[in-house]
């Protein structure tokens, strides 16, 4: 039997007031999947205990079967996260920020220099390999970022509003490379206020409103929950999301 991509059973989280309540969510291999929800909502701190940045208060997260608590190392070995804002040394190429990551994983050099000429040609930068960070755009950072995450071949990978800021050319870029790696094999999971870019590239959406999963589906099934056969999933969302 397969094992979800990602399993949350009764997942609860509280700082000055409860922020994620009794969440359960399962995500298959092989998905783009969409998390949505209002600002405030809890979507980042879901994905905070996922990776292990944060610890729920109660619950279980599994990772393709493993326990994050249990094993976190294990876990976080087929896992990549890429918050919202690139976090990058400047003062490092792309190439040399690659092997650093690359040696983070204990990557042997002579797999992580092949590989990390893949993702760079790959994602277009190639030409500014041994270019300083600290000068390059938003979205450059955003893709070096993306490469870094990519250096371990992760079968999760995990990003939160990967597409805020960039100009329409770096946007579309990013988003052939998340197709790319649904198409490969992995399983990505964004956040993103953009919706355009859920209804467009997601498999299913997943929508947290109140601490808790609101709705979950595809498209075509959030507009029928939402009892709009053919509305955009702006207006579905909006429809979900509002206090009856």
């Amino acid at each position: 039997m397969n094992e979800p991509a990602l399993a949350l059973r009764g997942v609860s989280k509280s700082f000055d007031k409860p922020v994620i309540t009794n969440l359960d969510l399962t995500i298959e291999p092989g998905q783009l999947y969409a998390l949505l929800g209002p600002n405030g909502a809890g979507k980042t701190t879901t994905l905070r205990m996922v990776v292990g940045l944060s610890e729920p208060d109660r619950g279980r997260i599994g990772i393709y079967g493993i326990d994050t608590r249990r094993d976190p190392l294990a876990a976080k070995a087929i896992t990549a996260w890429l918050p919202d804002e690139p976090m990058l040394y400047d003062k490092l190429s792309p190439s040399e920020y690659l092997g650093f990551v690359a040696g983070l994983w204990k990557i042997p050099p002579e797999e992580a220099a092949p590989e990390a000429e893949r993702l760079l040609r790959w994602l277009e930068l190639w030409d500014v390999r041994d270019t300083r960070c600290e000068g390059f755009s938003r979205g450059m950072k955003q893709k070096v970022a993306l490469a870094g995450a990519l250096i371990h071949k992760p079968r999760l990978l995990i990003l939160d509003e990967p597409l805020t800021g960039l100009d329409a050319t770096m946007a579309r870029s990013v988003k052939d490379a998340l197709r790319a790696q649904v198409d490969a094999g992995a399983t990505v999971i964004v956040t993103t206020h953009i919706l355009e870019v859920a209804e467009r590239l997601a498999d299913r959406i997943g929508i947290i409103a109140g601490g808790t999963l609101h709705a979950e589906g595809t498209l075509d099934e959030l507009r029928a929950m939402a009892g709009e056969e053919n509305a955009t999933l702006e207006d579905t969302f909006i429809r979900l999301t509002s206090p009856a």
